[in-house]
């Protein structure tokens, strides 16, 4: 592999920029691969964009067990994703100096249009809206460099490219996967499977179309348990004997009494996801697409409780004792739940095609849930009542128009100027109601709380990158944003009247930077500072509830979070192997942590009897510095062995100001842990066979903004992990590949809050004409 001149990679980049097909124009350059001696850089410095970027090919991530569409970053360097079983719709993603309790700091993007969202409590990308069989890249970015991305991009940046096809093509897999679990002594398997289709043509005339179906029938391990801490001795009179009381010690080294999963533990999902696109090069240079999708899901939750009466039955609610100690069970802790959904999401792009000179875009979407209802019962009772959830009619909308200059010998600019410049609005739509219903799985009755809200943000922005000097390149940038926040409203339990909120706004201002210098023909040093400021989300600022057991706390008077990063990086390149190197270091001031909690305390409610407590609040400031290192090499000691490798060293990521709360000063920044690393190594014996093994490793964080969670790996805390994915695929005829693989192979146990899945098999069989 050799090193490619900036000014090469540009022009290398706006030859393909075809890949990135609903992309801006001036966002199609920054994500481009670059080719360098017939293939593209894995992980490394992209010369055409301010940061590093990480990617993966189609061809790649058949290299490794990928299931759901966000399996695509699980070896990706210095990054968490939190996925807890295989068709998890919450999937959240960590960085370099945020954790998943920042899940806003998340942007993610299908084929250009804005799949993340900011409308529930820990909602993650909707990767729903992919089928797996249509993904031919994915890219990921660091920070807030790029003038081109909005305030959300201050953690990480996804950008998934799905494939266009140049001919005929069908293709699809079957896949059935086993999960084995053992926790608390319950030992049992979760099984589940997945059909994904894909078709796609194109004419003679250049329309072009592709559909895509995906099918998941799955079911998830016991994702919370009931506990309460261990009390003073003594039998409550009237209290049933029972046995199955577990003890154990909680993550801030307290012994605890568990009684069982709760609170909709074991999660039995059915999805189907229907992806229709289309495109047509109207001339020569203008081009349009389309997308529509559609997602539902029908999910039931059950629970198992651990303790048994005299006479063997089931215990589920009430006051119980082992003979030494007595509990109260909430009515709501065991009762069940389950959840009706159907999304929606259109886009369409219009855009120029020229090599250089002047190129403008249009991309334009709409992300609308149909449907959600979500049913809670008030307890393990048949017919008991309940609540219903509604949130149909929510989500959001997105308008983008973008323009570059693709600069060429000679030219107004003298051949060294490549310019990008636009405007962009998204505005964002909850609406939220509960009800209580006579019958949870029945009609819901009259309205008893309710939050809704909008929020917009309008941007401007200009990139200039200037090759100034042989092998050294400027980028300056500036986005400039504006935030309102109105139609805020919250009905509270208990309450007749509606509390409206005023509209609020704000603006922000993000200056971005960056000198790349080609210090040989393979060594390439830059340095990236810039800021983002990540205005707060709708939910973030109305979603205050009581459902069941839990209560939610938001606050419509969040400040912005602004993030000051910079980035040191150096790349070097050798003929088939490439290491990159960077030193960062984030401050964000008034940082927006939302964060999930046993501990009334912390959350400030004068309501002590919920079983689980959520709020968000803002932090006045945090600092993050580490060390990352990615490597990747092929043909590595013998031929056909690959190797993708990275580590990060996070030296410090505290809370450095904080005057709401003092205590939390010199503190470790929550679900951020010290160390991350993934390693992947694949071999190729015979051209029909594909083996691979891949690492991932996670250091211990901290969940409590104490620290006080000492005992991390156990049920409720952030532990470590450390687990091994093996992958075998044989290709059998030109058309058909099987596939067996595990990942966990040793069955290690972790936790982030909940705990992360078992040993899990896979068999796959994917065929393609």
């Amino acid at each position: 592999m050799t090193h490619v001149t900036p000014l090469a990679a540009v022009l290398a980049c706006a030859a393909l920029s075809q890949a990135a097909l609903a992309q801006g124009v001036a966002t199609d350059t920054e994500l481009a691969p670059v080719v360098v001696s017939g293939g593209a850089i894995r992980n490394g410095l992209h010369p055409s964009s301010p940061s590093a970027i990480t990617s993966k090919t189609a061809e790649q991530l058949r290299e490794q067990n990928l299931v759901n569409p966000e399996d695509a970053l699980q070896y990706a360097p210095n990054t968490t994703i939190r996925k807890r079983y295989v068709g998890d719709r919450n999937a959240l993603i960590a960085g370099r100096s945020f954790g998943t309790l920042q899940p806003s700091r998340a942007l993610v993007y299908l084929d250009g249009y804005l799949i993340s969202n900011f409308l529930g409590r820990f909602d993650a990308p909707r990767w729903n809206m992919i089928s797996p069989e249509a993904i031919e890249r994915v890219d990921m970015l660091y920070g807030p460099y790029s003038a081109l991305l909005p305030g959300n991009s201050i953690g990480t940046t996804v950008a998934v490219t799905q494939r266009t096809p140049q001919t005929l093509e069908l293709s699809g897999r079957l896949i059935a996967h086993r999960q084995r679990f053992d926790q608390y002594g319950q030992d049992d398997h979760h099984d589940g499977g997945q059909l994904s289709l894909h078709a796609g043509n194109r004419l003679e005339s250049g329309l072009w179309f592709a559909a895509d179906l995906n099918h998941q029938d799955t079911t998830s391990q016991p994702m919370q348990y009931q506990n309460v801490p261990v009390g003073t001795p003594g039998v409550a009179s009237g209290a049933t004997p029972v046995t199955g009381i577990i003890y154990d010690t909680d993550p801030k080294g307290a012994r605890r009494a568990v009684f069982g999963a709760s609170g909709g533990a074991i999660d039995h999902t059915l999805q189907d996801t229907v992806n229709l696109r289309s495109g047509y090069r109207i001339t020569p240079e203008l081009e349009a697409s389309m997308m529509a999708s559609w997602w539902q899901n029908d999910s039931e939750t059950r629970n198992e409780t651990f303790l048994r009466n005299a006479a063997g039955a089931r215990v589920w609610k009430g006051t119980v004792t082992d003979g030494t100690y007595s509990y109260n069970l909430p009515d709501a802790a065991f009762a069940p739940s389950a959840r009706q959904e159907s999304h929606q999401q259109l886009g369409a792009t219009l855009k120029t095609r020229r090599s250089a000179g002047w190129n403008s875009s249009l991309v334009v979407s709409d992300y609308r849930i149909l449907k959600d209802l979500a049913r809670q019962a008030a307890s393990p009772d048949a017919g008991a009542g309940g609540t219903v959830t509604n949130r149909d009619g929510t989500g959001w909308r997105t308008a983008e128009i973008q323009g570059s200059w693709t600069p060429t010998p000679g030219d107004w600019t003298g051949g060294r100027h490549a310019l990008a410049a636009g405007v962009h609005r998204n505005a964002y739509r909850l609406d939220n109601t509960v009800a209580t219903a006579a019958d949870w799985r029945g009609t819901a009755g009259t309205p008893n709380q309710h939050y809704r809200g909008r929020t917009d943000i309008t941007a401007v922005y200009a990139q200039d990158a200037w090759r100034f000097a042989d092998g050294w390149r400027l980028t300056t940038g500036w986005r400039e944003e504006w935030f309102q926040a109105h139609d805020g409203e919250q009905l509270f339990s208990g309450s007749t009247t509606p509390e409206p909120y005023a509209t609020r706004r704000l603006r922000g201002h993000s200056p971005k930077a960056a000198l790349a210098f080609d210090a040989t023909e393979n060594l390439l040093l830059s340095v990236s500072v810039g800021r983002g400021v990540r205005f707060p989300n709708v939910e973030e600022l109305y979603n205050g509830t009581a459902t069941g057991a839990d209560l939610t706390f938001a606050d419509p008077n969040l400040k912005a979070e602004t993030s000051d990063a910079i980035e040191l990086s150096a790349e070097q390149t050798w003929t088939t192997q490439t290491l990159r190197v960077s030193l960062y270091h984030d401050r964000v001031r008034d940082a927006i942590l939302r964060q999930s909690t046993t501990d009334p305390a912390v959350c400030r409610s004068t309501v002590t009897t919920a079983a689980r407590y959520t709020c968000v609040q803002n932090v006045d400031e945090v600092k993050t510095t580490g060390i990352e290192f990615v490597w990747s090499a092929q043909d590595l000691l013998a031929k056909g062995v690959g190797l993708d490798a990275s580590g990060a060293y996070t030296f410090s990521s505290k809370v450095t100001a904080n005057q709401n709360d003092p205590a939390m000063v010199g503190k470790r920044w929550l679900r951020v842990p010290r160390t991350r690393a993934a390693v992947q190594v694949t071999w190729r014996p015979l051209d029909d066979w594909k083996l691979s093994a891949g690492y991932r490793h996670q250091g211990r964080a901290y969940n409590e903004t104490s620290n006080a969670d000492v005992n991390p790996d156990v049920y409720g805390g952030v532990s470590r992990v450390n687990q091994l994915d093996l992958r075998g695929a044989w290709k059998a005829t030109r058309e058909l590949e099987l596939a067996l693989g595990v990942n966990n192979a040793t069955d290690q146990r972790a936790y982030q809050s909940h705990p992360y899945p078992g040993r899990t098999l896979f068999a796959e069989l994917r065929f393609t004409n």
